[in-house]
């Protein structure tokens, strides 16, 4: 910012044989108020250009201001490109950083005019070019930072604020928002791997390939009515703690915080996913898996919610929600199986005593071992994937009033996260031990959980505290267990028991077509 006498009281006293015109005269003596910060017009008349060209004119300390003289006009050139943009998007207002300038754009509109302000501040850096090419190389990080991927629904909430306000993109965006489309979207991945990883005789026979466990149409109906318990469950979390949500930075953006949907609209969204999930689930899978969908509706919107708020044991409580998914899976699977095999008069009857013992049978009977060791697989899961998540949050948490692990234990949040990795190797066991997978299932999947357990290690052993060290290794532990889930329900897939055998079998044939054929 230039001192001494205001450029028009200079140029007054200069010499004036060179005369400019009164364009230029207006816009000197505005730069004696404005400064650094000037109102920037829009039409092709008043451009920098013009009185660029007159540099040669003027003192040069007013365009000192302006940056023409000192090589950065490419950079006003940005901030004038970066307003074009702004109004061809329709956006109001626009603030970013490039090149150690802070470029900010408001926009006015009304039926004649735009107008636009645009304010550059130099860094002192900006006086030293190689302090500023080495900053920007090596610009340092705080470690404690997220380092999250950003919320699905604070994605969905800006994409529908952005769209006019009666629009069905608004609507449909801020509605599907509510769902919590990823956390959704990986409940469902688990409830269709328990489905798949259902132990069915003859596997690719022809027998077996016709019994509705391999239907496609059973599956649609799995995917579709979890999917919408989910959004259930999540819409009412979401319409308990609209208040909590603004207080942190990973759910602020939520519709209902910032009044994209009305409550009597979450509220209706959530009674017609419950009634529609739950529907599906019942006629197109069985009572089972609905009543397990409908239970995990209440768990999570009704106990773990506000249970976040008085004890830290919401942890488990959260991990039980979603251990239920892969029970539904195995449940349809086994259902769909045993009536298709069954004779008709064997099939259970209808009504309380049919649905009890149809339920006692899929979740207490011989084959049900496998579909609970998928869900302590869940269950062992959830605890290093949330406390690693929650660890750059920790004080968020507090602040908005969660009683959450991290924020009051974090010792104990770091041990609890190691304890649970270790589990995976005795589940992953178990499952080749009841003959869901076969015995390579057991070596590929220690690789998988060795991975996991090593960054649970390191978490445990940074302390959990304040420390970048704890930041760093909660960062490690957490990426592992995004990967570690999928890979692992992969895995389970690829080893199922008996799949290979199948697949052989089908392809070369077996000795008792041929003994078959001889009889005929």
């Amino acid at each position: 910012m230039p001192f001494g006498p205001s450029p028009l009281l200079q140029l007054a006293i200069a010499d004036t044989s060179s005369s400019l015109c009164l364009r230029c005269t207006r816009k000197l003596a505005r730069s004696s108020l404005l400064s650094i910060r000037r109102n920037v017009s829009t039409t092709p008349v008043l451009r920098h250009g013009v009185a660029a060209g007159r540099a040669q004119d003027v003192d040069g300390r007013y365009f000192w201001g302006n940056d023409f003289r000192s090589g950065k006009s490419e950079k006003h050139s940005e901030a004038r490109k970066s307003w074009q943009r702004l109004r061809a998007e329709g956006t109001k207002t626009i603030s970013r950083r490039k090149d150690g300038i802070q470029i900010k754009a408001t926009e006015k509109v009304s039926s004649t005019t735009f107008t636009s302000t645009v304010s550059l501040a130099q860094d002192d850096t900006d006086s030293n070019p190689v302090v500023r090419r080495r900053g920007r190389r090596k610009a340092p990080s705080n470690p404690d930072l997220p380092d999250l991927p950003l919320d699905a629904s604070a994605q969905l909430s800006a994409i529908a604020s952005s769209a006019p306000a009666l629009s069905i993109r608004r609507r449909a965006a801020a509605y599907f928002a509510l769902t919590k489309p990823r956390l959704a979207f990986l409940i469902v991945l688990t409830t269709t791997g328990a489905y798949s990883l259902y132990p069915v005789p003859s596997l690719l026979s022809t027998s077996a390939t016709h019994t509705p466990s391999l239907s496609a149409l059973t599956l649609l109906f799995l995917t579709t009515g979890t999917f919408a318990t989910v959004a259930c469950a999540n819409t009412i979390n979401m319409l308990l703690e609209p208040a909590h949500d603004a207080k942190m930075s990973r759910t602020r953006n939520r519709p209902l915080v910032r009044g994209l949907i009305k409550t009597r609209g979450a509220v209706g969204f959530a009674i017609l996913s419950a009634v529609v999930g739950c529907g599906i689930l019942y006629w197109g899978v069985n009572p089972t898996t609905a009543a397990l969908g409908a239970g995990n509706i209440v768990l999570y919107g009704f106990i773990y919610t506000p249970l976040k708020r008085i004890s830290i044991l919401n942890t488990w409580v959260g991990a039980i929600v979603g251990a239920i998914p892969p029970l539904m899976g195995w449940c349809a699977a086994g259902g769909q199986y045993a009536t298709s095999f069954a004779s008709p008069s064997a099939l259970a009857p209808t009504g309380l005593q049919g649905f009890l013992e149809e339920s006692k049978a899929l979740l207490f009977g011989e084959d049900a071992v496998g579909g609970w060791l998928l869900a302590a697989l869940l269950f062992a899961w959830q605890f290093p994937h949330f406390n690693a998540l929650s660890h750059p949050i920790r004080h968020e948490y507090f602040n908005a009033g969660y009683r959450m692990m991290v924020s009051y234990y974090p010792r104990l949040n770091t041990r609890v996260a190691l304890r649970y990795s270790v589990l995976m190797f005795p589940i992953c066991f178990g499952l080749t031990w009841c003959g869901v997978t076969d015995r390579g299932f057991v070596v590929t999947s220690s690789i998988i959980n060795g991975w996991m357990l090593k960054e649970a290690w390191k978490f445990w052993r940074s302390g959990g505290g304040e420390t970048a060290q704890a930041a760093k290794t909660a960062r490690g532990l957490f990426w592992a267990s995004v990967w570690h889930l999928p890979i692992v329900l992969v895995l389970a897939m690829v080893h199922k028991k008996g799949l290979w055998d199948g697949v052989w079998n089908g392809l070369v044939g077996t000795g008792e077509e041929e003994e078959w054929e001889d009889d005929e």
